[in-house]
């Protein structure tokens, strides 16, 4: 939660019930302080709007917080046609630390295998995604000082040891620098899986003739045809074109959105 600038008195403003089409889920949230300062979004639009005039106004005193009842139809000017019910919570600076505590959500666990242009890529594509990024290299040199707040970097050599510590459910990409080291990382995370049948999504980087390659050299390792089909290879969502490392990227962690919302 990115509120650290807050530091006096604010509102919170939820999303508790949604009746119909509405641009935000019940739980989504908005912060809202006392110098305008607005963390999180309950969707926008001039449901928003007003939103945020009542929370300045609870802010000043004019208004009480309560929950009020918003009809998006033409009296708002969105044509979602819902309902959607929005709790205003004042909140005293002094509570601020254990709000945001109470609205820390952790991420979908993801583990990145590979420092290059391509994983430097998707650490940036993550940044504001509801995803905790794992960044592993067996080149401790390779990870930048300035991180986004939901990545950490762990050295690991040889890399695909890491693999045995991943917290479970975590989404893989193997997008290493050397072709030895993306093999060794698959075939450790199809160990796993047969073991423990934790590790919902493997993705590799690469054409469908390295694909071929890896498959006849983990079949000789002793992995099922069922389990090498378990493989994402290449990456990335099917019909996008182009190979620069921002397409890429967009495409795969596209590719994780949609493993995401089937997992959860």
């Amino acid at each position: 939660m990115a509120s650290d600038e807050f530091r006096g008195p604010a509102v919170l403003v939820t999303v508790t019930r949604v009746e119909g089409s509405g641009p935000r889920e019940p739980g989504a949230w908005m912060l809202v302080g006392a110098n305008f300062e607005v963390v999180g979004t309950v969707g926008g639009g001039r449901l928003e709007f007003d939103a945020l005039a009542l929370a300045r106004d609870i802010l000043a005193g004019r208004s009480s917080p309560e929950t009020h009842r918003y009809a998006l139809g033409p009296s708002l000017g969105q044509c979602c046609g819902g309902v959607v019910f929005l709790q205003f919570e004042h909140v005293p600076g002094a509570e601020l630390d254990a709000l945001r505590a109470r609205l820390a959500v952790p991420g979908t666990p993801v583990a990145l295998f590979g420092g290059g242009h391509v994983g430097r890529a998707i650490v940036r594509a993550c940044a504001e995604l509801p995803f905790a990024l794992t960044w592993i290299d067996s080149r401790d040199e390779i990870f930048p000082t300035e991180l986004p707040a939901n990545v950490r970097c762990e050295p690991s050599d040889p890399v695909q040891a890491a693999v045995r510590d991943l917290v479970p459910g975590s989404m893989v990409l193997a997008m290493s620098f050397s072709h030895a080291e993306d093999l060794d990382i698959v075939a450790a995370c199809l160990q796993r899986r047969r073991e423990r049948g934790d590790l919902p999504f493997v993705g590799l980087i690469g054409s469908a003739t390295k694909w071929a390659t890896f498959r006849h050299r983990l079949e000789r390792r002793g992995f099922t045809a069922a389990e090498l089909d378990g493989v994402h290879c290449p990456i990335g969502i099917p019909g996008i074109g182009g190979k620069e490392p921002a397409v890429i990227a967009a495409s795969a962690v596209a590719q994780l959105l949609l493993a995401r919302s089937t997992t959860n």
